[in-house]
């Protein structure tokens, strides 16, 4: 088991299943505290490859191109990484018709005690609601549906789904 799980968010196990139960088999993700234990699943199952990037519109080019390989691709942020593929998202993905599943942790809500966090809190949604990306904001009770019925409905529209995962997601 890998270390960093320790004192990690819970409710990982919830968006593992979501992904499973959505039939996500590839997944790029951007360094964030909060998907700890949800990554070491991802990395153990050999059902999902796992590909780790370093910025957000890198995964969002390879989950285009995981898509027109025939893949059901996800990528998993922070919000405050959402400002750097919004160029990617809609040239790309929203141009063309490319879903991809975003499993967002939306920092800067409610009880964020880092106050860089909050301004991109605030604009994650209107951005999304601009973008005309469909998105959800799931309680721990609703997260596995709430991500499987968000991948679904990605990869039927052909269009990204952004669920959004708030501090409250990942206190529960």
């Amino acid at each position: 088991m890998s270390t960093r799980t320790l004192g990690a968010p819970a409710n990982g196990d919830k968006v593992f299943r979501g992904l499973k139960a959505g039939d996500i088999d590839l997944v790029t993700s951007v360094p964030c505290v909060k998907f700890g234990p949800l990554l070491d699943m991802i990395t153990a199952d050999p059902d999902i490859r796992h590909i780790p990037v370093t910025r957000e519109e890198e995964g969002i080019g390879i989950c285009a191109g995981a898509f027109m390989g025939g893949k059901r691709p996800a990528l998993l942020m922070q919000n405050s990484g959402l400002g750097n593929c919004i160029n990617a998202l809609v040239s790309l993905d929203l141009l063309y018709g490319i879903p991809v599943l975003m499993i967002v942790s939306h920092r800067g809500t409610a009880g964020e005690k880092i106050a860089a966090q909050v301004p991109m809190g605030k604009a994650t949604v209107p951005l999304l609601d601009a973008l005309g990306i469909e998105h959800c904001c799931p309680t721990p009770a609703e997260g596995e549906k709430e991500v499987a019925n968000a991948a679904m409905k990605a990869f039927s529209t052909r269009r990204p789904v952004a669920v959004l995962l708030d501090l409250d997601f990942w206190r529960a």
